[in-house]
């Protein structure tokens, strides 16, 4: 008995080895948006396979129907006898007969480029791979090899699959890896260059863009790029370790595209629909996505592992995942020296709005707002929603709270948010640990003390209390101030375009005039003032009279019911910061140092 179990052993890793899958993708139908793709299985056990497309994708947590796309589906064996298969799902194919290998063919439409689908054009391919090729259950962990077909050759291919020495064959060892690697074909503007990390070792970082711009453009595109880069190594103390030592940068920045931003292991999808011009502006999203090769890539929600292709995926972690990386990815790019002060202070003054005056960061946590990312996050509906009045994004939740964070870490123990994401990096990027949030208030307690974890996490993680933002700000020499102090408001709310007459757009939003009032999402306001008010202009045009805390008179339309009610003004709550020196204000030098410690450079020098 002993020697049959170690004979199983012994074979166990052979049959696994023999389990292969191969895709062969050609597109001779590109003109309208199709390809043709085959995926070969060897190795499978006699009987039942189950192919299908994916309902979800690594940086994604909604549902998408990537099946939609998929016709034409057929199979043969490994003699090229036809198998019959049995549509058992919307995305689900049976073949319930096979002896160990088969291989289905189907055509794929697609026609939207950006981090998410896919888009097949006489131009080019652009493919995210769960909205481009089936898979197998219960081969996980078989190697895959990808071959595209008949492809133009002027054209050029950037993926982070590993290459082979075929140009068009590409491999990746299992289907996690394969699933997250977007592949770009087409007129590529190829760009390399070396960075060196403190351990000397040499990685290397490639952009492939697709844009109509001269070489001289796009020079210039790259080294400030090469600039985001090397600030987002000084904050984590090292580039990560990349698989085959590469990290890729996949743009389409052309009106060719819808505007994404999707990150990866080793590299990231970045579209923008805008004409390339070069600008700083572009490289918003590049700065967030890289901080993600550390931040979810590698430092990650134990929620999210294994990523689940079938079904949403859920986390609890998203306001570190998404928000700790949208905090830096406008920090890099002030560091950089590629924002403006007063445009940073922008930035981070509605990260404090959208924690201080929005009932999603008032009155919910961070990790309810995360739970939620599996509707919002381009997760598709048509029915209407109140999320005016209980959903904050995790992205400005959790941004709002590394802000803090940061300027509590400065004030309080002379450290910084940077440390910290060096400690998180120690403790659950390079070991590659997936993390709990217990966990993570542990590493934050080693860092500062028990205490100070425990109250962050029990008033801004596990609850939603105020920040005093304007203390943490003080310290770094900024005013956090009114916007609109003495002016009289109604509420934020969108106006249809009509100019016939004043459609509410949006939710009105709790504890604001209009929703106190009885106003909703659809209504008509008629009169404001005694004036009547058909644009929105209308509506500035009489508040411009009156003053916060006046009551004035308004009509508006309910369905067919007509109201009229008193309607008493407020002052926004919306909130600016602005340098001390900007009002006159005394700078002292300890606050012009920390700002200074806070928003200079944070390159390695002499690597």
């Amino acid at each position: 008995m002993k020697r049959l179990c170690v004979l199983l052993f012994t074979l166990q890793p052979l049959l696994l080895l023999a389990q292969q899958i191969h895709y062969e993708f050609s597109a001779p139908n590109a003109l309208h948006h199709e390809a043709e793709i085959s995926v070969t299985v060897s190795g499978l056990k006699p009987g039942s396979a189950i192919f299908r497309m994916s309902r979800s994708s690594p940086g994604r947590y909604a549902t998408h129907e990537f099946g939609k796309n998929v016709y034409n589906v057929t199979a043969v064996d490994g003699n090229g006898k036809s198998l019959q298969v049995d549509k058992v799902d919307a995305e689900v194919y049976e073949v319930k007969k096979q002896a160990g290998t088969v291989k289905l063919k189907y055509t794929l439409y697609g026609n939207y480029a950006d981090g998410t689908y896919c888009s097949i054009d006489a131009t080019g391919y652009h493919l995210n791979m769960p909205a481009t090729f089936m898979w197998v259950k219960g081969l996980d962990k078989a190697p895959i090899t990808l071959q595209f077909k008949d492809v133009n050759k002027e054209w050029k291919i950037a993926t982070q699959l590993k290459p082979t020495n075929d140009s068009y064959t590409f491999s990746a060892p299992n289907l996690q890896y394969f699933m997250d690697a977007p592949t770009k074909i087409g007129s590529l503007h190829i760009r390399e260059w070396k960075v060196t990390n403190p351990d000397k070792k040499q990685y290397t970082f490639r952009l492939a863009l697709e844009a109509d711009a001269a070489d001289s453009v796009v020079n210039s595109f790259t080294q400030r790029l090469q600039l985001i880069v090397k600030e987002a190594q000084g904050v984590f103390g090292e580039v990560p370790a990349f698989d085959y030592g590469t990290y890729t940068f996949i743009a389409s920045l052309n009106p060719y595209v819808n505007g994404d931003g999707m990150e990866h292991r080793n590299s990231t999808m970045i579209s923008s629909g805008r004409v390339f011009t070069g600008a700083n502006n572009f490289l918003n999203t590049f700065a967030h996505e890289f901080i993600h090769a550390w931040n979810v890539e590698r430092i990650r929600p134990k929620s999210l592992e294994p990523f689940n292709f079938e079904k949403s995926n859920m986390s609890e972690g998203l306001w570190i995942a998404e928000g700790f990386t949208q905090y830096y990815g406008l920090l890099l790019m002030k560091r950089a020296g590629l924002t403006s002060e007063a445009d940073f202070l922008q930035q981070i003054s509605g990260l404090v709005n959208g924690k201080e005056n929005t009932p999603g960061g008032m009155y919910y946590t961070p990790i309810e707002n995360s739970q939620r990312a599996v509707f919002v996050d381009a997760g598709v509906s048509v029915d209407k929603t109140n999320y005016p009045n209980m959903f904050t994004s995790y992205y400005t939740h959790g941004a709002a709270l590394a802000l803090a964070l940061d300027m509590k870490l400065r004030s309080q123990f002379g450290k910084s948010l940077d440390g910290f994401m060096q400690q998180m990096w120690k403790a659950f990027g390079k070991t590659e640990k997936a993390y709990t949030l217990p966990e993570v208030q542990q590493v934050l307690a080693g860092y500062t003390s028990a205490a100070f974890a425990s109250d962050f996490f029990n008033q801004n993680v596990y609850g939603h209390a105020s920040i005093n933002y304007s203390t943490l700000l003080q310290t770094a020499g900024l005013e956090l101030k009114k916007a609109a102090a003495g002016k009289a408001w109604i509420g934020n709310v969108r106006y249809g375009a009509d100019s016939s007459k004043l459609i509410v757009a949006s939710n009105t939003v709790r504890n604001t005039p209009l929703y106190n009032a009885g106003v909703d999402i659809d209504d008509v306001l008629l009169q404001l003032g005694g004036t009547k008010v058909f644009q929105s202009k209308d509506v500035d045009a009489v508040l411009a009279k009156h003053q916060p805390g006046e009551t004035i008179k308004l009509i508006f339309k309910h369905r067919n019911t007509v109201t009229e009610k008193e309607l008493t003004l407020a002052e926004s709550p919306s909130l600016t910061i602005v340098p001390l020196e900007s009002i006159n204000a005394t700078i002292t030098d300890a606050q012009q140092i920390n700002r200074q410690n806070w928003l200079e450079s944070k390159a390695i020098k002499n690597l």
